[in-house]
């Protein structure tokens, strides 16, 4: 009778074992994976905590840089233009690479840098060889969510992720704050280049998304193509832009004259007749990081509903002024 109660009691145990291994094991299942973080060439993101020299080509990865508190070892610029002023004291002193289409690998290899960040359009010819230089990553950084995904993959490769997620977590509580606010009902468009035709910027582009997030409406519409990230925009003449007549209009600023605003149709535009039309920062065009992204939204908000939010404070050669 013993050794019989002893089986049983030995075969209960081990059941009840069993079935803890299982509850353990589906809880195991059903618990959420952390993925891990690539960049926008599907690299896997490695830590690189010890990085001392780290080189920004494009402005966006050097505001990110700045926004996390480390100062680039080089950045790429827009043009001929000197690194961005804007990003404050971790950017004075910092060498240019030139254009971000066109970085320069010797001055970049001169700096022997620890890591690499970019944009990934602009450094796909160079990808090799930038790559056996240092750790490489680079982010596509054309929509609202590749800049919060290329925030954070970039935070993860400096070993910062919980700081990436809090910039990330920051603005889009600002987004939704703005967008519960705004009253919405006006229409807009976002404009580049100074020839006779200009570009305009379809509804995925991140500007033009914000428009979205401020309860505007982008004038040109979606991609004819949304499976495709590029092109995020078109040539349109002034006929076409006449027959959308948006009641704003943003046009980046250019040291050039500006061809289209002396088309005979230029006039004959609702904006320029009530007087909303305004030059912007070339920030508006790559403004992926964290301080860029923020001047946008602050801006674009008070500009379109300018009874609701106040002028927000920019650096003078950031803010946007009347277009005449």
């Amino acid at each position: 009778m013993r050794a019989q109660a002893f089986s049983t009691e030995n075969g209960y145990m081990r059941f009840q074992g069993l079935v803890a291994l299982m509850v353990v094991g589906t809880l195991t299942l059903l618990a959420p994976v952390a993925q891990a973080a690539t960049d926008d060439r599907g690299q896997l993101i490695q830590p690189q905590d010890g990085a001392r020299k780290v080189v920004a080509i494009s402005t966006f990865a050097a505001d990110t840089l700045v926004a996390l508190g480390v100062a680039p070892a080089g950045a790429s610029t827009f043009g001929d233009r000197p690194t961005p002023d804007f990003l404050g004291p971790l950017m004075e002193g910092v060498p240019s690479l030139g254009q971000r289409a066109s970085t320069n690998l010797e001055l970049l290899s001169a700096l022997q840098p620890d890591l690499i960040l970019a944009i990934r359009r602009y450094t796909e010819p160079s990808a090799q060889k930038l790559s056996a230089l240092a750790p490489f990553y680079a982010f596509d950084v054309i929509s609202h969510d590749d800049s919060l995904r290329a925030v954070a993959g970039i935070a993860t490769a400096l070993g910062k992720a919980a700081e990436g997620q809090a910039l990330n977590a920051d603005f889009e509580a600002l987004v939704d704050d703005f967008g519960r606010r705004a009253p919405g009902g006006i229409s807009a468009v976002l404009l580049a280049g100074s020839g006779e035709a200009p570009f305009a910027y379809y509804d995925h582009f991140l500007t033009t998304d914000l428009l979205r997030r401020l309860q505007a409406t982008n004038s040109i519409g979606p991609s004819p193509t949304p499976e495709q990230a590029v092109p995020f925009g078109f040539q349109l003449s002034l006929e076409q832009l006449l027959a959308l007549n948006p009641d704003v209009i943003f046009m980046f600023a250019s040291s050039t004259r500006h061809a289209y605003a002396a088309n005979p149709v230029w006039p004959y535009l609702k904006a320029v007749q009530q007087g909303r039309v305004y030059e912007v920062g070339l920030h508006w065009k790559e403004g992926g990081g964290p301080i860029a992204r923020e001047y946008i939204l602050r801006e674009m908000a008070w500009r379109l509903y300018p009874e609701t939010f106040s002028q927000p404070q920019l650096p003078a050669s950031l803010a946007s002024r009347l277009f005449h």
